[in-house]
């Protein structure tokens, strides 16, 4: 067995295990000279979080699949859950250690400049999640730090601690010239859900990475303001395609009846996974207004797009809706 999985089965083995500060450093020790599976599977347990945007939604080489969580939204937009067994248990039972009395919290600031990418990302998720004195002080000169890694962590740190203090030096780091601060910046404000940082955001999504864009438009669907339709109906239009498929999930996010001709509009899109999630979309708008472009949808070329469209239907509450779902198109559960 590789050494740092040996380390956390024998932690694993004593339940109920309580680490101490020791137990902590031991174990970020390992995962430091782990393989990066590992040390990303410890990240995802820790942020009970999966991959980025779960199966299907891409593979975003080079960004940690532990440090931006997104939703997955099919047919509804659920976060994926976190690892079980051995290594989930050893590592809840580091968060839990860690809450309250913030007597191991020092084992993980110690290692938040770490070379180590995972590691230190992990330690900025646990500061972040406990907050102890100095956390917003301590990432914020993360973000300003000369090496981008640092600056990326940074971020990602704010992100989780959800301080709207933290909206303006965010927004100043969607300058960098480093697209993973850029990606994680943008994640970060999503993550803080404050209106306040819809301006950044319209920022980003002008952006020239598509990564950044797609953020973008997720952030826009988490803070589920009104005021953002406009921006996400820009956004459903964009070139890249998994650009317009979060631009789509997050109209359906904002449930904003405004969002309808935008969404609806997005029915016609090439890509199928943007037409699935416009009938996503339009399912949680549940607006009757979208009737006529839920009922042609049921006859797209896509099974899937068709699936889409029936579900859509079946959540509006109208008795023109009911009508209009075609009987043999099934939903499996």
């Amino acid at each position: 067995m590789h050494a740092p999985l040996l380390v956390i089965a024998l932690l694993a083995a004593q339940n109920p295990v309580r680490l101490d500060s020791a137990e902590v450093a031991r174990v970020l020790a390992q995962l430091k000279v782990s393989d990066s599976t590992v040390c990303e599977l410890a990240g995802q347990t820790l942020a009970n979080y999966g991959g980025w945007w779960g199966a299907g939604w891409g593979d975003w080489r080079g960004y940690s699949s532990a440090s931006l969580p997104m939703p997955r939204p099919m047919p509804t937009p659920m976060p994926m859950p976190g690892s079980s067994g051995g290594m989930g248990h050893v590592m809840r039972e580091v968060m839990r250690g860690a809450h309250g009395k913030g007597a191991h919290l020092g084992a993980f600031r110690a290692v938040v400049r770490d070379d180590n990418r995972c590691v230190r990302n992990i330690a900025a998720r646990v500061l972040g999640r406990h907050g102890p004195a100095g956390t917003y002080e301590l990432f914020v000169g993360l973000l300003r730090d000369a090496r981008p890694g640092l600056r990326a962590t940074g971020a990602l740190g704010l992100g989780e601690l959800e301080d709207s203090r933290a909206i303006r030096p965010l927004g100043d780091a969607l300058d960098d010239a480093d697209v993973a601060v850029r990606v994680t910046a943008t994640w970060a404000l999503g993550e803080i859900e404050d209106a306040a940082a819809i301006d950044p955001l319209t920022r980003a999504l002008r952006d020239r990475a598509p990564e950044v864009r797609r953020t973008a438009a997720w952030a826009l669907g988490e803070i589920e303001d009104a005021s953002a339709v406009p921006l996400l109906a820009g956004a459903a239009k964009d070139r890249e395609p998994k650009v317009r498929q979060a631009a789509a999930w997050a109209l359906g996010e904002i449930e904003a009846g405004s969002g309808v001709t935008a969404v609806a509009v997005a029915l016609q899109d090439a890509d199928s996974d943007v037409r699935v999630l416009a009938c996503w979309a339009l399912g949680e708008i549940e607006s009757p207004r979208a009737l006529d472009a839920l009922e042609a949808a049921q006859q797209d070329e896509s099974a899937a797009v068709r699936r889409a469209a029936t579900w859509a239907l079946r959540q509006i509450d109208d008795d023109d809706a009911r009508v209009r779902v075609r009987p043999r198109v099934k939903i499996k559960s």
